[in-house]
C-alpha cells in the first residue's frame, strides 16, 4: 500500500510539474468572431496553461476578441490574465497582433511582454515575446507568424538562427505558424543550436474539403524548443473540426488546428 501510495504521489507530483502550451493561429481573430465562436475556442483550449494566439486582427476588434476569450475562460473554472501586443510593423504585408493568455494558478508572467525589435524590418510579422515562471523555473515563448508560402518565409525564418545569441539567458520555445515544414533547409542552423521541432510530418492546415477523410493541408504550425532545457512529456493537434458538420463550417474558427507541448524544465 505505501508503494502504491508513493507512486501516485509521484504521478501526481510529475503531472502538476507540467506545463501544457498550446499554439493556434485562429484566422482573423476579430470582431468577425461571433459569441458562440468564442465560447466554442473557449471549451476547445481550457484544459492548457499557457495559450500563444497568432493572427489577431490589427485593427477593430483584434484586442476586444482575445478579451471576450480571456472572460469566457474565466467562466470555465480557472483564472486566466492575457497580454496582447501592438500591431506588427510590416508596411509591405498585412501587420497583425499576437496574444498569450495564460491560467495564474500555473505559470507567473515575468516582465513585459515585447515584440521582437532587431529583426522587425527582415521580419514582417516580428516575433512576440513572453516570459513566464513555472516552480522557480523560467522560460521564453517567442510567438510569430511568418508571411505566406507564396512569398517565401524562409527569408524570414533565417533570421532564427541569431535569436539564441541575441538572448543567451533565456529558454527561447518557438511557436506559432511558419509557412514553411520543419524538413526546409532554412531550420539547419537552429538545429545545430540544439533545438528540434515537436512534430515531423504532421499537417495543421485545413483543406478547402475533406477526400478520403483526410482534411488536412500542409505542415506549417510548430513548436521549436532546446532539448538541452525542456523534457517534452506530450505533443499533440486538436482536430477542432471533427465537432461541425462541415469544413466551410468548421473554417469560420480557423483554418488552422491547435498544436500542443507538454512539457517540464530542466
Amino acid at each position: 500500500m505505501k508503494k502504491i501510495i508513493i507512486l501516485l504521489f509521484l504521478i501526481s507530483t510529475s503531472f502538476y510539474s507540467q506545463v501544457k502550451l498550446l499554439s493556434w493561429n485562429i484566422e482573423n481573430l476579430g470582431s468577425s468572431k461571433s459569441e458562440s465562436e468564442i465560447a466554442f475556442m473557449a471549451k476547445t483550449v481550457k484544459d492548457y496553461d499557457i495559450l500563444a494566439i497568432q493572427e489577431v486582427v490589427a485593427g477593430h476588434g483584434g484586442a476586444q476578441a482575445v478579451a471576450k476569450l480571456a472572460t469566457a475562460l474565466n467562466r470555465m473554472g480557472a483564472k486566466w490574465d492575457y497580454s496582447i501586443s501592438d500591431p506588427t510593423s510590416s508596411s509591405t504585408y498585412k501587420t497583425e497582433r499576437y496574444a498569450f493568455l495564460w491560467k495564474t494558478s500555473k505559470v507567473k508572467k515575468i516582465g513585459k511582454a515585447w515584440l521582437e525589435k532587431q529583426y522587425h524590418l527582415e521580419i514582417d510579422r516580428e516575433p512576440y515575446y513572453c516570459t513566464f515562471e513555472h516552480k522557480g523555473k523560467q522560460f521564453t515563448v517567442a510567438n510569430f507568424h511568418a508571411i505566406t508560402k507564396n512569398r517565401q518565409p524562409e527569408t524570414e525564418i533565417k533570421y532564427f538562427k541569431f535569436l539564441p545569441t541575441q538572448y543567451p539567458t533565456l529558454n527561447l520555445i518557438f511557436v506559432g505558424d511558419f509557412n514553411c515544414p520543419q524538413s526546409h533547409s532554412v531550420f539547419i542552423p537552429l538545429r545545430k543550436l540544439g533545438y528540434l521541432p515537436i512534430f515531423i510530418n504532421q499537417k495543421t492546415s485545413l483543406k478547402k474539403e475533406c477526400k478520403a477523410n483526410d482534411c488536412l493541408a500542409s505542415e506549417f504550425d510548430n513548436i521549436w524548443y532546446n532539448t538541452s532545457k525542456i523534457n517534452i512529456s506530450n505533443s499533440k493537434v486538436i482536430h477542432f473540426y471533427d465537432s461541425f458538420q462541415s469544413l466551410d463550417e468548421a473554417r469560420k474558427i480557423s483554418d488552422h488546428i491547435p498544436i500542443i507541448l507538454e512539457f517540464t524544465l530542466n
